[in-house]
């Protein structure tokens, strides 16, 4: 974590110009840091890059410098899968313990490094390890991501998902039976004060919405369907917590681990099933699906007999 006074005179700036200035990073990386609620002002986490500063506020950046960055190596991917490719977008069907895109602290495999190996060009703006990156699923996590090829397809994608135009759909199992069955979370999410790996609700977080429904309701667990009207690091794994009912196989955010080994899980039961957005080239609404994976399907099976 860097920490930054910010100067009285640069008072009514905006927060990413103000946070590129004064810490000598780039104002790409800082858009992705504020991207992943990375940045706070004052205590708050910044939600735009638009924010204006006031003067003499602590800036706090969550990430460490650029020049530790991470470097790409090109390598595929087991099970990977492209769902859709063109000129502009490649719709990617990520499978389990395969991050977005390289970080400091992973050593596994990502979605960008796989694309290189493939021959897949992506879009060269972000930082170095994330270009092309306009959203990300946790390593736990399975689904559908869309990567920007062009570099107007990077820009319009941003600004959709900045402006929540992008339909993300999630299918998660649960513990228990949420109460009301139809419902919505609505609180402030941020870095847990005791983990750096852990997100929390927080004051000053930032603002985060989850919608969620019943799909199937079980003895020990219910099936939801999620749609994120936001798109915070963990979201739907915070938010369901925060409710009582955490993710199946999910013990850092309070499931029971031994109903995730009942079931064979060694990882949350998480999956992004649908992605729909308008094509940033023809403005045509896309829509992508993507099947439970094995490990998932099995689960669900075994809590459905009881």
């Amino acid at each position: 974590m860097s920490l930054f006074i910010v100067p009285d005179g640069l008072a009514g700036e905006r927060v990413d110009a103000v946070a590129a200035r004064i810490s000598g990073y780039s104002r790409s990386r800082i858009e992705l840091l504020i991207d992943a609620g990375s940045v706070s002002l004052g205590g708050t986490v910044v939600g735009k890059g638009s924010q204006r500063v006031t003067g003499g506020e602590l800036l706090e950046l969550h990430e460490e410098p650029a020049s530790t960055s991470p470097v790409v190596e090109p390598h595929l991917a087991d099970g990977v899968r492209i769902v859709h490719e063109d000129r502009d977008i490649v719709v990617v069907d990520k499978p389990v313990g395969v991050a977005a895109h390289p970080s400091l602290g992973w050593d596994g495999p990502s979605v960008v490094e796989h694309l290189a190996a493939a021959g897949v060009a992506v879009a060269t703006s972000g930082a170095a390890e994330r270009q092309g990156i306009v959203q990300r699923l946790d390593v736990g996590t399975s689904g559908l991501m869309v990567v920007a090829k062009s570099e107007v397809a990077y820009s319009v994608l941003k600004q959709a998902f900045r402006d929540r135009a992008v339909d993300k759909t999630y299918h998660a199992l649960v513990q228990g039976h949420p109460d009301p069955f139809v419902g919505t979370i609505e609180a402030p999410i941020g870095r847990h004060p005791g983990s750096e790996w852990k997100m929390a609700i927080v004051d000053g977080g930032r603002h985060s919405v989850t919608h969620y429904e019943t799909i199937e309701a079980h003895r020990a667990a219910t099936l939801l369907r999620i749609h994120l009207e936001t798109g915070r690091t963990h979201q739907i794994r915070v938010h369901m917590a925060a409710i009582g009912h955490p993710c199946v196989g999910d013990p850092l955010y309070g499931s029971d681990p031994r109903l995730g080994e009942r079931l064979g899980l060694v990882r949350q039961w998480l999956h992004a099933v649908e992605l729909g957005f308008l094509h940033p080239a023809s403005g045509e609404r896309v829509v992508f699906t993507s099947p439970y994976p094995d490990d998932l399907a099995q689960a669900l099976e075994l809590v459905r007999q009881g």
